[in-house]
């Protein structure tokens, strides 16, 4: 497991490069993810890694690819100070777990050993001993990102036979 410590403001640009837009594949947008700013990242990152950042990670335009492509490189999470809005809400419906936690960002440096859990916020640095807590995601968004993502929430909801009508 590898961490990948970037700063604040790291823009959906930077995540996936507007020029790949013109592609959906989710392995395609993998190969491009991060290169802006991490020419290696598609080639070094593997599963499970994490990407920790600072404030107002997922900026500018309003594209799910960004977190599409994080996920489709099959990083574990995204770890950071705070998330822009759309980017938060746009992660959430692709499945991709992330988690805001100053503490936490500030108390990781590349090469450290990380776990994290999605379901309680705990973030434990196994190389500095230190332990930080991030407030959990909610129940239902948790069940979001357990069925990954919120269409496949859905689909596992009516089979379920939990939505119709006006239930959701």
């Amino acid at each position: 497991m590898s961490i990948f410590v970037y700063g604040d403001n790291v823009d959906t640009d930077v995540i996936i490069p507007a020029r790949y837009l013109v592609h959906s594949d989710p392995e395609f947008l993998a190969a491009h993810c991060m290169e802006d700013i991490d020419v290696d990242f598609a080639e070094r990152v593997a599963p499970g890694d994490i990407v920790v950042a600072g404030q107002n990670f997922g900026c500018g335009s309003s594209r799910e690819h960004a977190p599409l492509a994080l996920r489709a490189c099959r990083v574990s999470c995204v770890l950071a100070k705070s998330f822009a809005r759309i980017f938060y809400r746009n992660a959430i419906n692709i499945g991709l777990p992330i988690l805001e936690c100053p503490e936490a960002v500030d108390g990781i440096a590349p090469g450290d050993e990380v776990t994290v859990d999605i379901t309680t916020g705990r973030i434990e640095n196994r190389t500095t001993g230190r332990v930080f807590a991030a407030r959990p995601l909610p129940p239902f968004v948790q069940g979001i990102i357990d069925a990954g993502g919120l269409l496949s929430w859905i689909v596992r909801s009516e089979e379920a036979g939990l939505t119709g009508g006006n239930a959701i």
